[in-house]
Parts: C-alpha cells; structure tokens; sequence
C-alpha cells in the first residue's frame, strides 16, 4: 500500500513545493523592489526624478526602482508613512513637520533651495494685492497638510492674517488647479510650473508672490528654503547603505546634467505629455526656474533653520517642540559621489 501511495503523492508534493518556491519568489521579487512616490511626478520642481528615469541613471544602478506619483506631497508622504513606499520626493519641510509628531525620516539627496512656487491671483479678485488681503478668501493648495498649504499660511501669518481667517482647498495641481480658478472656487493659490506658465500666458491669473529663485525666496522668507528632496525613512536608510548610495549617485547626476544643459535639451528629455500640448512655454518656463536646483545634491548652508522657522510661524505641531534639524538630512550619500 504504502509504493502505491508514495507515487501519487508525489506530482502533488512537486506541486505544491513549485507553489511555495513561485510564492517565496515573488516576495522577494517585491521586497526588492524600491518604490518612490513623487508629489506630483509632472511638476518642474520635482524634475530631476522622471528626467533621472528618462537618462537611464535609475536602470543603472541596478535596482528595481519604480517611481510613482499623487497629486500632492502629503499623499506621497502617506504613502510612504504606510509602507507602500521606501521614499518621497517631496519638500524637505515634511522631514520636520514629521519629527514633531514623532517620526523620523531625512533628505538623503537635496534637489532644490526654493520652493519653486508662486501665489497666483484670479483675474476676477482684483482685490488680493499682497498676503494681508488673504482674510475671508479661499486659496487653492495641492493639498491639506502639503508643502503649499504651509508656504501659504506663513505668508498669511507673517502678515497679519490667522488661519482661521481664510479658507485652504485641496484643488491638487495642473488642470485641476487650472479648472478650481477657472470655476471661481478659488481666489488665489500656491502651485508650480507650467501651471504657473499656462495661467499667466492666458491672463486668467498673476503672480502675487514668486518663490522660484533663491533671491526671491530670501526676500519673502528671509533665506535660502531647502525644497524638493527625496527622503526616506531613517531606520529605512540605515539599513540599506548600499541602496541608497546607488539612487543619491543617480540623482546627482541627474543635478549635474540640470546644470550643464539647456532647457530644451532637458525638455527634450521629458514626456510629451508633461508639455501640457506646448513645448516651447515648458522650456521657457524650465529656463527661467532651473537655477533653484542644487548642483550636488548638498543641503544649503542655513536652509534647515529658515524652513524651521517658516514652520514656527503657524504649525501647531512644531511649535514649542524641540527639532534637531541634524536629524532632518544627511549629506553622508552625496559626498561620497565621485
């Protein structure tokens, strides 16, 4: 009884062993694989995250490296809180915002030292002639929570105006920004390019307050504001040196061609579809807004201490909390690119 037992028995052990080795594999398969969530892959601040991709650097570090995107940056950093995600590229803000309410994660790579975004005004609300007309107005962020909604509340607090004196609404970025003014949902409100570009260029809006360049930025914030970066989770990048090392050398790469070429070289790097049907107003808009990246990827002298007190003014979480901004970012990983 027992031969003719072991021989069919056998096709089912084979079977069910292939099974196990099939459903190890694909955990392993899923445990390599790095996924980074951009705020918004489309934005020119967020640039050098889907131009490192289209340049190859990603593939050739060798990693699985998937790039995803939400709307606004507190989703991506959701995203990443949960686990679904290793890293954001998202505003370096969020690594303090985040370490007041007890979670630690850092700028491993720095791409930018300005927001790169501007307050726009509808045509329609001829009124808003600076931060101070902001009371009883509703003003459009990519998000609750996001870079922009704390960009645009300091700039209400700073003059004059509470919170709870103005209304914030989530309209996301691009065509759903572009759609919430155009509805007259919004009176103004804080996004990037080519949103920017394609409001000005039509005259459905203008700018109010300019944060694309370093010298505008420390005009209306008083220094340098560390922006787009891709942070992680500390304990994350701690224990896996190695990978991060290969992703920051990717995107300091990245930096460097940002800096020795032109727009429509980058341009023509890009997606046709990030072109929003015009080509040339995506490379003008490049060109004038390219000089807020970093060219190594290195946190500016500074910034943490302006960005902190950027959150000082308003956020309720960070008030009163003890920040250790060396906590915030590392430049071990880019000073060791050759």
């Amino acid at each position: 009884m027992q031969s003719t037992i072991k021989p069919l028995l056998r096709p089912m052990f084979q079977s069910i062993a292939a099974a196990l080795l099939l459903t190890a594999s694909v955990h392993a398969a899923a445990a390599d694989k790095i996924t980074i969530m951009v705020g918004g892959i489309e934005k020119q601040i967020y640039l050098p995250a889907k131009l490192a991709e289209q340049l190859g650097y990603l593939k050739e570090t060798g990693l699985d490296i998937e790039l995803l995107s939400e709307p606004a940056g507190v989703n991506a950093e959701t995203e990443m809180l949960s686990g679904a995600a290793q890293g954001v590229v998202g505003f370096y803000d969020h690594t303090i915002d985040l370490q007041a309410r007890g979670k630690l994660v850092q700028s491993v790579v720095q791409f930018s030292e300005a927001p790169g975004e501007v307050i726009l005004v509808s045509k329609t609300a001829k009124n808003i002639q600076s931060p101070a007309d902001f009371k009883g107005k509703t003003l459009g962020v990519t998000g609750l929570g996001s870079s922009t909604n704390f960009l645009t509340q300091y700039l209400a607090a700073k003059a004059g105006v509470k919170n709870s004196e103005f209304t914030t609404l989530p309209v996301g970025a691009g065509s759903t920004f572009i759609a919430a003014m155009a509805q007259g949902k919004i009176d103004a409100g804080m996004t990037t390019e080519p949103t920017i570009s394609r409001l000005t260029s039509s005259g459905a809006a203008s700018i109010l307050v300019d944060l694309r360049s370093v010298k505008s930025t420390e005009a209306a914030l008083g220094g340098a504001y560390p922006a787009a970066c891709l942070y992680m989770p500390t304990a994350w990048v701690n224990s896996h040196k190695e990978q991060v090392q290969k992703i920051v050398t990717a995107f300091v790469k990245t930096l460097r061609y940002i800096k020795t070429h032109s727009a429509k070289e980058i341009a023509d790097k890009m997606p046709a579809d990030y072109y929003a049907s015009n080509k040339q107003m995506y490379i003008d808009a490049l060109d004038g807004s390219k000089q807020m990246f970093t060219a190594d990827g290195v946190m500016p002298e500074n910034g943490p201490a302006t960005v902190l007190k950027v959150l000082n003014g308003f956020d309720k979480a960070v008030q009163g909390k003890s920040i250790n901004l060396t906590n915030t970012y590392t430049t071990e990983f880019v000073k060791a690119v050759k």
